[in-house]
C-alpha cells in the first residue's frame, strides 16, 4: 500500500517540477526583454500599409515592358516547385538510411537521422546567403537553398513513415523467393508512396511561403520588389504585392489540401 501511495506522489512531484522549471524559464526570458515601445514612425508605416491595401497599384499587376507582379509571383512559384522537386528526389535515400527498420545496426539509422537533423539546422535564409556567395544573386541560389533545407524535413517525415510500415506484404514476398530489390519495389514503396506524396505537397506549401521571403537577400522571387517598395514608401505597390502573395498562397493551399485529402 505504501508503494502505491508513493507512486502518485512521485508523479505529482515530477509534474510540479516540470511546471516550476517552465515558469522559471519564462520568467528568465521575459526579465531580459527591453522595454517595448513603438517608434513614432510605426503608426505612419501601419497607416501606409493599410492605405496600400485599400488603394493598391493595379497597374503593377502586368507590365509588358518591364518587371511586374505576375512575373515575380511566377518566379517565386518556380523557385518553390524546383526546390521541392530537388528535395523530393534527394530525400529518398536519406529516408531509407535513417529508417530504423531498414538496417540491422542501430548506428546506421542513427547516423542518417543525425545528417537529416544537421541539414534542418540551417534556415532557408542562411542557406540562401551561402549559395549567393557560391552561385551569385538570382533564383538559382533560392532553388538550391530550398532544395537543401527541404531534404532534412522530407527525409525525417518519410523515414518515420517507413518505420511505421506493416511488413506483412514484404514478408510474404520474401517467403515466395523475392529478393530485396523486388521486395522494396513491390511491397515497401507502394505503401510509402501516399505518405511521400502528401508530405511533398505539404513541403511545397511551406516552400512557397519561404520563396516569397528569399528575395529579400537577393535569391529571387517576390521578396526583392517587396523590400524595395517598403524602403521607398510606395505603399500602393506594397499593397498589391501583399495581396498577390495572399492570393497565390491561398490558392496553392486549397489545391494542395484537396489533393492531400484524396491521397491519405
Amino acid at each position: 500500500m505504501s508503494e502505491m501511495i508513493m507512486k502518485p506522489k512521485k508523479k505529482r512531484i515530477k509534474k510540479w517540477a516540470v511546471v516550476v522549471i517552465v515558469v522559471a524559464i519564462y520568467v528568465w526570458a521575459f526579465a531580459g526583454m527591453p522595454a517595448f515601445n513603438f517608434k513614432e514612425s510605426a503608426w505612419l508605416t501601419m497607416k501606409g500599409i493599410a492605405s496600400g491595401f485599400l488603394h493598391p497599384d493595379w497597374g503593377y499587376i502586368y507590365d509588358p515592358a518591364g518587371e511586374d507582379l505576375l512575373r515575380a509571383l511566377l518566379e517565386t512559384l518556380g523557385i518553390a516547385v524546383l526546390g521541392t522537386f530537388i528535395s523530393a528526389i534527394l530525400c529518398i535515400p536519406f529516408a531509407f538510411w535513417a529508417a530504423r527498420n531498414m538496417s540491422k545496426h542501430r548506428w546506421i539509422s542513427s547516423s542518417g537521422k543525425f545528417i537529416l537533423s544537421a541539414i534542418r539546422v540551417f534556415p532557408e535564409l542562411i542557406l540562401a546567403l551561402l549559395f549567393i556567395k557560391a552561385v551569385g544573386l538570382g533564383p538559382f541560389a533560392g532553388i538550391l537553398a530550398l532544395g537543401l533545407h527541404s531534404i532534412g524535413m522530407l527525409g525525417k517525415l518519410i523515414a518515420e513513415a517507413i518505420e511505421n510500415l506493416e511488413f506483412g506484404a514484404a514478408e510474404a514476398l520474401t517467403a515466395s523467393g523475392a529478393n530485396k530489390i523486388q521486395t522494396l519495389w513491390f511491397a515497401v514503396i507502394p505503401e510509402v508512396l501516399p505518405a511521400f506524396m502528401s508530405y511533398t505537397l505539404y513541403r511545397f506549401e511551406i516552400s512557397v511561403r519561404a520563396a516569397a521571403i528569399l528575395g529579400i537577400v537577393g535569391a529571387g522571387g517576390i521578396g526583392a520588389p517587396l523590400i524595395f517598395a517598403l524602403n521607398g514608401h510606395s505603399w500602393d505597390r506594397v499593397g498589391i504585392i501583399l495581396i498577390g502573395i495572399v492570393v497565390m498562397v491561398t490558392i496553392i493551399d486549397i489545391i494542395s489540401s484537396s489533393i492531400r485529402k484524396r491521397l491519405v
